[in-house]
């Protein structure tokens, strides 16, 4: 698994990447003729994905708070340039890859947030090192990494989520688990902006 030294990265320099080379790490992308820098570090990418998931907020808000976390100088680009900007900030995410056209979404079987300290285990024993002490480490690296995770923790909550999911018999083993970590095994819905309003005013009337 990991080499027992990881030292992170230097920053990428930057350079124009109209297009995504898979054996390159993007440091900059080319929106509309101009070049802008990106944030490409992992805890940068994870912060997006978060407010991209977060239903307390429509749609429109969430893309564009997280375009400007991702590219610096975003309250400059024009309007007209924000449609490609988010097409190539969703194929970053992807790790360049283009997603099939008109492919159903897949189940949500894993959470970043709730599954952090597992995720951050397994990918820790990929790297060799603790990849939340390096200064930098690039999104397509670390997706390196959590893609080279074999069987651990985060393979057995996901394999017991998608069993649940599809109404499969559990193991004797996996219900002992499921019983024992239930609360990890379940995925936590996000409220909603309605409910989280309605709990809010909750709040209000209990502290009345």
């Amino acid at each position: 698994r990991g080499s027992g030294r990881c030292k992170g990265q230097p920053r990428p320099a930057a350079r124009g990447e109209g297009l995504m080379d898979a054996w390159g790490l993007p440091a900059s992308a080319v929106i509309g003729g101009k070049e802008y820098r990106i944030n490409a570090d992992f805890r940068d990418v994870l912060d997006i994905l978060q407010r991209l998931d977060d239903p307390a907020e429509p749609e429109f808000v969430r893309w564009q708070v997280a375009m400007a976390l991702f590219y610096e100088g975003y309250e400059d680009m024009p309007a007209r340039d924000r449609g490609e900007a988010a097409e190539y900030l969703a194929r970053f995410i992807n790790c360049g890859r283009e997603e099939a056209e008109n492919a159903a979404p897949a189940p949500k079987l894993l959470d970043w947030r709730q599954d952090a300290l597992v995720i951050a285990a397994d990918v820790n024993k990929v790297a060799g090192c603790e990849v939340r002490a390096l200064p930098f480490l690039h999104w397509w690296s670390f997706m390196a990494f959590f893609n080279g995770i074999g069987e651990g923790q985060l393979a057995t909550l996901v394999s017991i989520r998608d069993k649940l999911r599809r109404g499969k018999k559990l193991e004797s083993w996996e219900r002992e688990f499921y019983r024992d970590n239930k609360d990890r095994v379940d995925l936590k819905r996000p409220y909603t902006a309605e409910e989280l309003a309605q709990r809010h005013r909750l709040e209000k009337l209990l502290e009345e």
